[in-house]
């Protein structure tokens, strides 16, 4: 009992969160943006992104801080000298490593750019997971709607059946008549049940991948394509100039070029100052001074260098080929939508002649001018048309979702 209350709370908040999208003038087919922004920033995918972001903040303090710390280091000895005695003697140095001019400044462009590449990254994962959700919302809202003209279909065949018999008790209708009808009828139960199956198992898909996200006991319909096939050229030039993989490559490009200039900078080793106090023959000498170490460049830190300029290199034409690949990508989107648009429109056109000519045997069977069997077969080719169209609406919808997500013109995180 419980279990069902619970759902029933469930499928009336989303009908009213529904409902408000409408009034403000979203899509009422796609569920409120808040509720979707829960979903995708609660999923384990997205926060083991921001825990990487995190990470990389943590890693860009270390690299202000420097990796230099307090050395301290000390002795004692106890000597002996002839006709002298014995004699305890100490020394003790503490020095510290000095970054030079310019290091530090590149160490913390460095980090910067470390948590830029985090932070695009982040987003990136965050509108991979929005296009999973806008994938399956739609498998379910298609498979639901499919469900649906199933089941009205098998609501007329059950009257059509029920007036056959009707005629048939009468004498006025053959009784293979019945039979057809029987079939008929067997089929389209056969072919509700799948349906339903499948809506049920993309529900299922749904609920758990985004377990975050209330789902409506029954969802919404679907909408017209045609209403949201403006401008669709204008998202695919945002989806390339919006693209969080651009500018994770770009930062990632920009930081490798750092690394770079870091690792020349590094030919000439950074310096140790520190003081040494001391104590010698029992504290007859004691004194004080300054310390310094260098280390002396060779082949090792030459190498070094080559490695990073060649690593820079190699991520400058990586981000070559994200845009290239971004670019590509979106070109393709485009051409899929408006091909899935202009396959959805035709479909339409045919389900809707297919439903009149049925129309018309349904009334010319009423005059006794059409017989059952041409009835039958005109309805069968009305519900396989209105089936086609739901399919190819659904899959137009959900190309000119993903060109919506891809440009951040829908479900796009918050800037922060």
């Amino acid at each position: 009992m419980r279990g069902s209350a619970r759902l029933g709370w469930v499928g009336a908040l989303s009908a009213v969160l529904l409902a408000s999208a409408a009034a403000h003038g979203q899509r009422t087919d796609l569920p409120v943006p808040e509720l979707v922004a829960a979903a995708l920033d609660n999923h384990p995918t997205v926060l083991a992104a921001a825990a990487r972001l995190d990470a990389a903040r943590a890693q860009a303090d270390m690299l202000r801080a420097g990796p230099h710390e307090i050395t301290v280091e000390g002795g004692y000895a106890r000597r002996s000298i002839e006709m002298e005695g014995r004699f305890g003697e100490f020394d003790a140095t503490i020095s510290r490593p000095i970054r030079l001019p310019g290091k530090a400044a590149l160490d913390r462009r460095a980090g910067g750019l470390i948590v830029d590449v985090a932070r695009n990254r982040l987003a990136d994962v965050r509108h991979a997971m929005a296009l999973t959700l806008g994938r399956q919302w739609y498998d379910w809202l298609t498979a639901t709607a499919l469900a649906r003209t199933d089941a009205e279909a098998v609501a007329n065949l059950e009257q059509a059946l029920a007036a056959v018999s009707r005629q048939i008790a009468l004498r006025d209708a053959a009784a293979l008549d019945g039979e057809r009808a029987r079939s008929a009828l067997a089929l389209a139960r056969a072919q509700m049940a799948e349906s339903r199956a499948r809506a049920a198992a993309a529900r299922a898909v749904l609920a758990a991948s985004f377990p975050e996200l209330p789902l409506p006991v029954d969802p919404p319909v679907l909408a017209e394509p045609a209403a949201f096939a403006d401008g669709l050229p204008a998202l695919r030039d945002r989806a390339v100039t919006e693209s969080h993989a651009i500018a994770a490559a770009r930062a990632e490009a920009g930081r490798h070029a750092v690394l770079a200039d870091r690792a020349r900078a590094d030919r000439v080793a950074d310096p140790s100052l520190g003081i040494r106090l001391f104590s010698e023959r029992g504290g007859m000498e004691k004194g004080a001074g300054l310390v310094a170490s260098i280390p002396i460049g060779g082949r090792h830190r030459a190498a070094a260098v080559d490695d990073a300029a060649a690593a820079a290199r190699s991520v400058a034409l990586e981000l070559t080929a994200t845009e290239r690949e971004v670019e590509a990508a979106a070109s393709a989107a485009l051409s899929n939508a408006r091909m899935l648009l202009d396959v959805w429109r035709d479909i339409a056109e045919a389900a809707a002649q297919a439903q009149a000519v049925a129309d018309r045997t349904v009334r010319g069977r009423a005059l006794g001018a059409i017989d059952l069997a041409d009835q039958l077969y005109a309805e069968r080719q009305a519900r396989e048309a209105r089936r086609a169209e739901i399919t190819a609406r659904g899959e137009a919808l959900r190309a000119m979702l993903r060109l919506e997500v891809d440009a951040h013109m829908l479900w796009a995180a918050q800037a922060g």
